[in-house]
């Protein structure tokens, strides 16, 4: 890719981006800027990459800008660097809430906008994406940003009244999973298998079950039902789980994420 690669901030999100797209980007095509010293020289040491303090240095020298800030300093930094974009840049942000009109009106002039929601998986080329894109980004931009993404990824091309849903279902799930994969091992400890051990019993299990949603096409309630044998075991924890609310506590915490996006947008 000949393009430059701008990120405002790096923190880990960003930097899980960044470790992604070195698996086809020469680090000479990207630079980054934080507000901290120990920030930077952590992420040149880890990736080689320019780093920066001042903002205004990434965004006059980037032809794809990530806006990788806290969704409440979007304005600030926007207005403290609008007047510095290359004439053609593309925006991308990538927080939860911001929408593609805030963007430009920050701006203040019609910029070139891709909306999306990465997730921290993007650090081993696992990660899930979705994204968006105003009307002044043409196909074959938008193609390009999404090819950055599949660098890290799979990626979803959804419309912007869709975005807000993305946080809970793939940008804070892997949390979800995390929890749920500390619960099992420490089932499998309490069992008597060693930490370690349910970890990885525990991780590879998640692996697998995801993976063979995705690549048999099947319903995830079929593929359930394929390891429940009448009587067994599996039924028996499957139903312990019904009875817990592992389903309903699952979709108000999916409930909630989208609440709190709603939020941080206003």
């Amino acid at each position: 890719m000949k393009q430059t690669i701008g990120f405002i901030g790096c923190g880990k999100m960003a930097q899980a981006m960044i470790g992604g797209m070195l698996s086809e980007i020469e680090p000479s095509k990207i630079i980054a800027s934080a507000t901290s010293k120990e920030t930077l020289q952590k992420v040149e040491e880890q990736f080689h990459i320019k780093t920066t303090l001042h903002n205004n240095e990434v965004a006059s020298n980037s032809d794809i800008l990530f806006l990788a800030v806290p969704p409440h300093n979007y304005t600030t930094v926007i207005q403290a660097i609008r007047s510095n974009i290359l004439p053609d840049a593309i925006i991308v942000t990538i927080a939860a809430g911001i929408t593609m009109t805030d963007v430009e009106k920050a701006f203040a002039k019609k910029v070139k906008v891709v909306r999306t929601m990465p997730n921290t998986p993007s650090l081993i080329q696992e990660g899930m994406s979705a994204m968006c894109a105003n009307e002044q980004v043409t196909v074959e931009e938008l193609k390009s940003v999404k090819h950055l993404f599949e660098s890290f990824g799979k990626v979803e091309i959804i419309r912007e009244e869709q975005m807000d849903a993305i946080p809970a279902i793939s940008g804070s799930s892997p949390a979800y999973v995390y929890m749920m994969i500390e619960a099992m091992a420490d089932g499998g400890v309490k069992q008597g298998l060693s930490r370690n051990q349910a970890y990885r019993l525990a991780s590879q299990a998640v692996l697998g079950a995801a993976k063979m949603v995705l690549e048999t096409g099947k319903h995830p309630g079929e593929l359930k039902d394929q390891v429940c044998s009448p009587g067994g075991a599996t039924i028996a924890a499957v139903s312990e789980l019904e009875q817990q609310g592992f389903r309903g506590a699952v979709q108000a915490a999916m409930e909630k994420c989208t609440t709190r996006v709603k939020q941080l947008g206003e």
